[in-house]
C-alpha cells in the first residue's frame, strides 16, 4: 500500500511546476533567508485576528498597550518579535 503524503513531501524536481514550501534538505537558521517585515508584499495589510491575539497575550505580559486600529501585518510582526524577545514568551506548538 502506498501513502499518499509521499507524493506531497518528494523533492521537486524539473518537471513539476508546483509550488513547494520549505527545502528539500534540513538548513539551518544561519541558512534560512529573514525578510524584514517592511519588505513583505502583503506587509501593508491589515494584520490577521491570529496576529492580534497573540499581540495581545504577549502585550498583557509585557504590561504595554499597542493600538489595534490601524495595525499592519509589518508592524504587528516586528512588535511580537521585540515581546517576545522581552518576555521570553514564544508561540505555542500546535
Amino acid at each position: 500500500m502506498t501513502n499518499p503524503m509521499d507524493d506531497q513531501t518528494r523533492p521537486a524536481g524539473p518537471e513539476d511546476d508546483a509550488e513547494m514550501l520549505g527545502a528539500p534538505s534540513p538548513q539551518s537558521p544561519d541558512e534560512q533567508i529573514e525578510r524584514d517585515p517592511e519588505d513583505w508584499a502583503t506587509g501593508d495589510d491589515p494584520a490577521t485576528e491570529a496576529q492580534k491575539s497573540y499581540l495581545d497575550r504577549l502585550a498583557s505580559a509585557a504590561g504595554e498597550q499597542i493600538p489595534a486600529e490601524g495595525l499592519t501585518k509589518a508592524q504587528a510582526s516586528e512588535h511580537i518579535d521585540r515581546l517576545q524577545e522581552q518576555t521570553g514568551m514564544q508561540p505555542r506548538d500546535s
